[in-house]
C-alpha cells in the first residue's frame, strides 16, 4: 500500500493522479485567487554565499511547514472508498493551486538562486584564479628580481675577493721581500761589528780614533737604523696581511651565504604548481625569521666591500712604504758601505805609506849605524895607533932626564919632545871625545832603530788587520738586488 505523503523525487514533479479525486485542472475554481499566499522576499535576489544557502536550508518556510502537515495528514489518512466524500471536502481547487503556484516559484527562486550562485562562483572562482595568478607571477618577479640582485652582489663580491686574493699575495711576496732584506743586513752588520773588534787589536800610536772608525761606528748605527724602520714595517705588514685576511672571510662568508640564498631563491623562482617537493607548511606565514631588510642586506654587502677596499687601499700603500723603505735602506747602506771602503783605502794608503817611509828610514839609520861602527873601530884604532908615538916621546923624556949634571939640558930636543907629548896627549883626548860621542850616537841610532823596527811591527798589523782581516771579510756585503729582498 503507497502512502501519498511519501517524499517525491523534485518539487517541481507534477503529482501522483488520484483514482478517487477528479481532476482539479478541469475545476473552473481552480483559475481563481492567483494571488500567491506568501509573498517573495525582497532580498532574495541578492547573492549569499554557499555557507547561506546551506544554513538557510535547515530553516522550515511557512509553505514547507503547511506541506509537510497536509503530507502528514494524507499519510495518516487512508483513502477508502467509504471515506471519500470527506476527502473531498478536505482540500479546495484554490489549496491546490496555491500549493502548485508555491512550488513553482520556489523552484524558480530556488533555480535563479542556484543559477546566480553558480555564475557568482565561476566568477569569483575566475577572479580568483586570476589573482592567484598574478600574485605568484609577482612573486616569481620578484624573487627574479631579487635573483637579479644578488647574482649582481655576488659578481661585486667575487670581483672585490679576487682583487683581495691579488692584494694578500703581493703584500705577501713583499713581506717574504721585506724579511729577506731584513735577514741579508745581519751579514754586514756582523762584518761591521768585526771590523770594529779586529781594528781594537791595534796597538800603540795606531789606536787612533780615525775616519776609518767613525764610519764603521756609523755603518753600524745605519745598519741597525734600517734593520728597526725594517722591523716596524714587517710588524705593519703582518698586522695588515691579518686585517686583509679577516676582510677576505668576511667577503667568503658573504659569498657563501649569497650563493645559498641564490640557490634556494633560484629554486623558488623555478617552483611550479605542477612541480614536485612543494606542499602545505602551516603557519608558516606567520613566522618572521627575518634578520634584515633589504637596505640593511644591500648595505650589508656594500659595508663589506667598502671595509675590503680600505684594507686593500691601506694594503697598497703599506707596500708602496716598504717598496720605498727597502731601496733608501739599500742605498744608506750601500752608501755607507762604499764610505767606509773608500775610509779604510784611504787609511791603508796612508798607513802603507807610513810603513814605506819607515822602512827607508830603518834602512838610513841602520846604513848611519854601520858607518858609525866604522867610525869607532876608526877611532878605536886611532886611539890604538897613538898610544906607541905617545910611548916614544914620553920613553924620550924619560930617558933624556938620566943625562948627568949639566947635559941635563932644557934644550930644543926636550922642548921638542914635551910639545910632542902634549900635542899625542891632546890628540888622544880629542879622539876619546869623537870616540865618546860616536858610541853616543850609535846608542841614539840604535835607538831609533829600535823605535823604527816597533813602528814597523805596528803599522804591520794595523795594515794586516785593515787589509787582510777587514777588507777581505768586507768583499762579501750583499749586492743591491740582494738588500732589496730579492734572491
Amino acid at each position: 500500500m503507497e502512502l501519498i505523503g511519501s517524499t517525491l523525487t523534485a518539487t517541481y514533479a507534477r503529482p501522483k493522479t488520484s483514482h478517487f479525486l477528479p481532476a482539479i485542472s478541469t475545476m473552473a475554481s481552480s483559475y481563481r485567487n492567483t494571488q500567491p499566499v506568501l509573498a517573495m522576499n525582497p532580498s532574495a535576489n541578492q547573492w549569499r554565499t554557499n555557507s547561506y544557502y546551506k544554513s538557510s536550508s535547515a530553516i522550515p518556510t511557512p509553505s514547507s511547514i503547511q506541506r509537510e502537515n497536509l503530507d502528514l495528514v494524507r499519510a495518516k489518512t487512508m483513502f477508502y472508498p467509504s471515506n471519500r466524500s470527506a476527502l473531498t471536502t478536505r482540500y479546495t481547487p484554490d489549496d491546490w493551486y496555491r500549493s502548485n503556484q508555491n512550488n513553482y516559484r520556489e523552484s524558480e527562486s530556488s533555480r535563479k538562486s542556484a543559477e546566480r550562485l553558480r555564475r557568482d562562483t565561476f566568477r569569483l572562482m575566475q577572479d580568483r584564479e586570476q589573482l592567484t595568478r598574478r600574485t605568484q607571477e609577482n612573486t616569481s618577479k620578484n624573487i627574479g628580481e631579487r635573483l637579479n640582485d644578488i647574482v649582481f652582489w655576488r659578481s661585486e663580491l667575487s670581483h672585490e675577493i679576487d682583487n683581495m686574493v691579488t692584494e694578500i699575495a703581493a703584500l705577501s711576496e713583499v713581506k717574504r721581500r721585506l724579511e729577506r732584506a731584513l735577514a741579508e743586513t745581519e751579514g754586514p752588520l756582523q762584518v761591521s761589528q768585526e771590523c770594529l773588534y779586529h781594528r781594537e787589536k791595534r796597538m800603540s800610536i795606531d789606536l787612533v780614533h780615525d775616519d776609518v772608525e767613525k764610519d764603521l761606528i756609523k755603518e753600524v748605527e745605519a745598519i741597525k737604523s734600517c734593520q728597526e724602520r725594517m722591523r716596524r714595517h714587517l710588524d705593519r705588514a703582518i698586522a695588515q696581511l691579518a686585517s686583509n685576511r679577516a676582510a677576505q672571510h668576511e667577503l667568503e662568508r658573504d659569498m657563501s651565504d649569497k650563493v645559498t640564498a641564490q640557490r634556494i631563491d633560484d629554486r623558488c623562482h623555478h617552483l611550479r604548481n605542477t612541480s614536485d617537493g612543494i606542499g602545505y607548511c602551516r603557519g608558516i606565514d606567520r613566522l618572521d625569521p627575518s634578520l634584515s631588510l633589504p637596505d640593511t642586506w644591500s648595505k650589508f654587502t656594500d659595508d663589506n666591500i667598502l671595509h675590503s677596499q680600505s684594507e686593500r687601499a691601506a694594503s697598497h700603500k703599506l707596500r708602496d712604504e716598504i717598496e720605498i723603505l727597502l731601496n733608501t735602506t739599500s742605498n744608506e747602506m750601500w752608501n755607507q758601505f762604499n764610505n767606509v771602503n773608500v775610509a779604510f783605502t784611504n787609511r791603508i794608503s796612508e798607513t802603507a805609506d807610513a810603513k814605506n817611509s819607515l822602512q827607508t828610514h830603518l834602512a838610513k839609520t841602520l846604513q848611519e849605524i854601520f858607518q858609525t861602527e866604522m867610525l869607532i873601530e876608526s877611532l878605536k884604532k886611532a886611539l890604538r895607533d897613538k898610544e906607541s908615538p905617545l910611548k916614544v916621546a914620553q920613553t924620550r923624556l924619560e930617558e933624556r932626564t938620566r943625562r948627568p949634571n949639566v947635559e941635563l939640558c932644557r934644550d930644543n930636543p926636550h922642548h921638542r919632545l914635551v910639545s910632542e907629548v902634549r900635542e899625542i896627549e891632546d890628540t888622544i883626548h880629542k879622539l876619546q871625545e869623537r870616540l865618546m860621542e860616536a858610541e853616543n850616537t850609535l846608542q841614539t841610532l840604535v835607538k831609533t832603530k829600535v823605535t823604527l823596527e816597533h813602528d814597523l811591527s805596528i803599522k804591520a798589523n794595523s795594515l794586516f788587520l785593515d787589509q787582510e782581516k777587514c777588507m777581505s771579510m768586507r768583499k762579501s756585503f750583499p749586492s743591491m738586488p740582494r738588500l732589496v729582498g730579492y734572491t
